[in-house]
Order: structure tokens, then C-alpha cells, then sequence
């Protein structure tokens, strides 16, 4: 079990696969490392809920450190990284494509995929001709600072890059680990709760920035998005949110502005 958030890790560490556009099957090339998070007993213990606490603040104490070098790395090459959070389902991939290939010509485009299995979402993004990483975690539910530091040393950003990063889909425990970014994106579909930003307050507490995504399907599902807005600044007041659809393309002017804005 992960001593910070709880996860279980027993089927492995993390891969990473660089994807290049002569692939055609999977290479393999696994980069095992562990995960960097311990593994406390459990049972009935007195010291138990104070060890936990402990090897809290170590794992992400360490992090933290490894995220101020990746920042300083990226900031050094002039590259921006945006840290993409959400549960399954919600269309980050979909955001991924079409942002990519809208903003071709612009701004180089760089991804970092985390998935726990596969290479599909990566494979995906690597057709639009956008360098890109995979990186499997395994049973863990997020990428942390170095598995962020692996995939920037297999990916090698040009500089002056847009590094998106597309996190595990999970709205708890990627919130907790920096990465070294920019920025922090966090994508809810108008398919979920609109009580999602009360039920995961730490993740929408973290966000810079929230895109409702799907809003072509606003007319089919029970889904307020003023409500939904209300509840995120309640736990976020100084967020900024935006109603976009990644399918035909409304609102993502507003969010190419944004992420234009990140330098």
C-alpha cells in the first residue's frame, strides 16, 4: 500500500516508452524504478496513524525536491510544462489531439502520457506527429516528480516547448504530487456530478484552471454548469473555468489563450 495515498503497488514499477514515428509494435525498452513510496505494515498499532504521517511528509518531501529540480530544468530551456488532471472518461486525450493539431505551427507541442497499463493514449497522441512518452505506473494512481524527470530525460522537450502532461485519470492523488509545472488543468465532463469540485475539493483546490468539458452533450444530460462553477470557487474562489468541447471545438479558443499565456 502507498504510505501517502494508499494505493496498492504489488504488480510492479513504473515504464517508461519513448514513441517515435517509425513504431509500429511496442519496443518495450522497460525503465523499471520503484515507485518511491513505501510500504508500512498495516494491523492494529498504536503508532500506526503517526508513522503514516511520517512516511507522508517523507515521500512528499522528497517529491517536492525533485519537482523544484525538474522546474528549474524546464524553466532553464524555456519549456512550460501543464499538468492534466481528471477521473477516466472525461476527454483529456480528445483535448490532447485537438489542441495539438490546432495549435501546429505555433508553439512546439510536446506530451507526457501516465496511464497504469498500455500505450494506447500515447500511441494516439503520436499520430498527430507530436513527440510524445509513455509512462506506465503500474498499480500507482499518478505520476510523481520523478517519474516526471524520466519521461523529460527519454523526451528531451525542444526549447520553448508547451509540455502537456496527461496524469493517471484520478481526482485525488495526482493533486498531491508536483511535478515541476507550470500549471495545473483540471478537466471535469459535464457526463460526472456537478457536485465533482465538493467531493474532490483538494483537486479542484490545486487547479489553476478547470474546462468543463463536452458541452456539446449539455442538451441530453442533467448538468448545471453555473452550479458546477459555484461549487469550484467555493473551495477556489481565484479559479478561472471555461465551458469547452473537444468534440466540435466550442470554447477552446479561450483555451488555447490560456495556455498561451503560460510562459
Amino acid at each position: 500500500m502507498c504510505g501517502t495515498c494508499g494505493c496498492s503497488e504489488e504488480s510492479g514499477g513504473t515504464r517508461i516508452t519513448m514513441l517515435r514515428e517509425d513504431d509500429e509494435a511496442d519496443h518495450g525498452h522497460p525503465h523499471p524504478h520503484p515507485h518511491g513510496h513505501p510500504h508500512p505494515h498495516t494491523g492494529v498499532q498504536p503508532d500506526v496513524a503517526v508513522e503514516t504521517v511520517t512516511i507522508e511528509q517523507r515521500v512528499l518531501a522528497k517529491n517536492d525536491l525533485l519537482a523544484e529540480r525538474n522546474r528549474t530544468w524546464m524553466t532553464e530551456r524555456g519549456v512550460v510544462a501543464v499538468n492534466m488532471m481528471s477521473s477516466p472518461g472525461a476527454g483529456k486525450t480528445t483535448l490532447l489531439e485537438r489542441t495539438i493539431t490546432d495549435l501546429a505551427g505555433r508553439r512546439p507541442v510536446a506530451v507526457v502520457e501516465g496511464d497504469q497499463e498500455t500505450r494506447l493514449d500515447a500511441d494516439r497522441i503520436g499520430r498527430t506527429g507530436c513527440a510524445v512518452v509513455q509512462v506506465n505506473t503500474g498499480a500507482g494512481c499518478h505520476l510523481d516528480a520523478e517519474m516526471m524527470r524520466d519521461a523529460l530525460t527519454a523526451l528531451s522537450p525542444a526549447q520553448g516547448s508547451l509540455l502537456m502532461v496527461e496524469n493517471v485519470g484520478n481526482l485525488v492523488c495526482p493533486a498531491l504530487f508536483d511535478l515541476g509545472e507550470r500549471a495545473k488543468a483540471v478537466i471535469i465532463s459535464v457526463t460526472e456530478g456537478t457536485d465533482k469540485p465538493l467531493k474532490y475539493p483538494y483537486m479542484f483546490a490545486a487547479a489553476d484552471l478547470i474546462l468543463i468539458n463536452k458541452a456539446d452533450l449539455l442538451p441530453y444530460v442533467d448538468f448545471d454548469v453555473e452550479q458546477c462553477t459555484r461549487h469550484a470557487r467555493s473551495v477556489n474562489p481565484d479559479v478561472r473555468v471555461l465551458t469547452v468541447s473537444a468534440t466540435t471545438g466550442e470554447g477552446l479558443t479561450h483555451w488555447y489563450d490560456w495556455l498561451a499565456a503560460q510562459r
